[in-house]
């Protein structure tokens, strides 16, 4: 949903035209996938980071506009909350060279970043949710500039029609009532795509969607959310929380949420868009002037930007994504499911052991989603947002299995093979795999290394937000040093 858009009146007739254009644009789909119009020899991957900036004490800083300014680079663009940045680094194939380069370039330009915000009183953190944030930094007025942000919240805020209610259980359960989506902007993530071939698409989808809970097990990296000790991996509930356009009543129709795991294993990525436009009414109902039809017709490549608008406004933790670039259609898998951090080595060996573990799924003979129910995986992806490492899970052929076992025993090898199988340097693979490995081993995770830190600060007396601020700032210096969150001392 990165377009910019104009401050627009909606009405009935434009949401009108808007359906029936995404419907004009969902027949174009298929026809290009049936006549295989896709480019897919040469698959790349993309990596998008969300960021927080803070100030010297290590609370929020409002000043994304400013940092944006000082940073100069295309790269880089504001996010929903003021306090966000986020980096979309440019695509590589998988496999070549550039793929080794990743975790060096990913620190290159956030520390150049990082320098470009402190001229401006801040410092740039990667972190799921941003230990130090209160509710009184949520107002209205802490939305970011660009006016597709305040469209958004205007129409997610009437959609539902009463206040934003967040609850989350927990050690420290949390009750807040909010009538903005500015909780969505705590949420701070990591996105990595995959592109693939219309014919792979549905079994890579699949392959993503069986490991989302292991992922977040082996990346948590949000355990607090005002000032209150929650999941290890908050983000989940609170973005599928305060996201949420339903109220009560529709809620107990079966009416599905904006943001969603999905509901059944699929055949085609035509099956996700086709179930977008069945299932979830326009936010942004804003048409572009392409006839897709008249340009298919035409032998050109259509953009299918109303389809693709309205695919940005469905939060799927697996994401579909249509592009056209440098003239050709593609088609990517954009995994959302994991928290920013805590280092780029932490990121990009997220990467390598997503990467790879979904490449060995896919082309098993006897895919896991055959033997495998989709409640199962939703299941986990929600039992290791609460636990962690800690989480219990479910796999074929192993049951119900603690999730360092999971990894370690099967996940992991299933990884080498699939990095092998993408051709990555022998070297690269086992440094990145290594520290999934030992991060496995120890159980020390972004969370688990926060709640320890603070429960440290806390027994020598110091209350619970100056505890916060001060592991906020002790986290900002380990992630520049770039050392693997399993390596880091907590303090005694």
């Amino acid at each position: 949903m990165g377009r910019d858009v104009t401050a627009v009146t909606v009405n009935g007739e434009d949401r009108r035209r808007y359906r029936e254009k995404v419907r004009r644009c969902l027949d174009v789909l298929a026809r290009m996938l049936g006549e295989s119009q896709f480019e897919f020899e040469r698959p790349h991957i993309g990596l998008e980071i969300e960021l927080n900036l803070v100030d010297a004490l290590g609370d929020p800083l409002m000043r994304n506009a400013d940092v944006l300014k000082a940073i100069a680079d295309p790269a880089w663009a504001t996010e929903l909350g003021q306090f966000n940045l986020e980096i979309n680094i440019p695509p590589r194939e998988l496999g070549g060279q550039g793929t080794g380069e990743l975790e060096t370039e990913v620190r290159a330009r956030v520390e150049h970043a990082d320098e470009r915000a402190e001229e401006v009183g801040g410092r740039l953190i990667m972190i799921g949710i941003l230990p130090t944030l209160r509710v009184g930094d949520i107002g209205e007025e802490a939305i970011s500039g660009n006016a597709r942000y305040k469209m958004l919240n205007d129409q997610i805020v009437a959609a539902r029609g009463e206040e934003m209610r967040i609850a989350i259980d927990g050690p420290e359960p949390l009750h807040v009532h909010t009538e903005t989506i500015l909780p969505e902007a705590a949420c701070t993530s990591v996105q990595f795509h995959l592109q693939v071939s219309p014919d792979e698409f549905g079994a890579y989808w699949n392959a993503a969607q069986a490991i989302a809970g292991p992922q977040v097990a082996l990346a948590a990296n949000s355990p607090f959310l005002f000032g209150h000790r929650l999941h290890q991996e908050t983000r989940i509930t609170l973005f599928e929380q305060s996201t949420d356009t339903r109220p009560e009543e529709l809620k107990s129709q079966g009416v599905r949420p904006r943001v969603w795991f999905g509901e059944r294993w699929i055949t085609s990525v035509f099956d996700l868009f086709e179930e977008n436009t069945r299932y979830f009414p326009a936010l942004l109902p804003l048409c572009e002037d392409e006839d897709p039809v008249e340009v298919l017709d035409a032998g050109g490549i259509p953009e299918l930007g109303e389809l693709s608008l309205h695919n940005g406004t469905v939060y799927r933790w697996n994401r579909p994504i249509y592009a056209v670039v440098k003239g050709r259609p593609h088609l990517r898998v954009e995994n959302r499911v994991l928290p920013a951090g805590p280092t780029a080595a932490d990121v990009v060996a997220n990467g390598a052991f997503y990467y790879g573990l979904v490449r060995s799924l896919a082309e098993e003979e006897r895919p896991v989603w055959t033997r495998m129910s989709f409640a199962a995986a939703e299941d986990n992806l929600h039992r290791a947002a609460r636990g962690g490492m800690d989480s219990v899970l479910y796999w074929p052929g192993m049951g119900e299995v603690p999730a360092s076992e999971l990894v370690l025993e099967r996940l992991l090898p299933l990884a080498h093979r699939g990095l092998d199988l993408w051709g990555v340097d022998p070297a690269r693979r086992d440094r990145l795999l290594g520290i999934i490995e030992r991060r496995a081993v120890t159980g020390q995770t972004g969370a688990a290394w926060q709640t320890k830190t603070v429960e440290a600060f806390e027994r020598a007396g110091t209350a619970r937000h100056p505890a916060l601020r001060a592991m906020t700032r002790l986290y900002a210096e380990h992630m520049r040093a770039n050392e693997p969150v399993h390596t880091w001392p907590v303090p005694k």
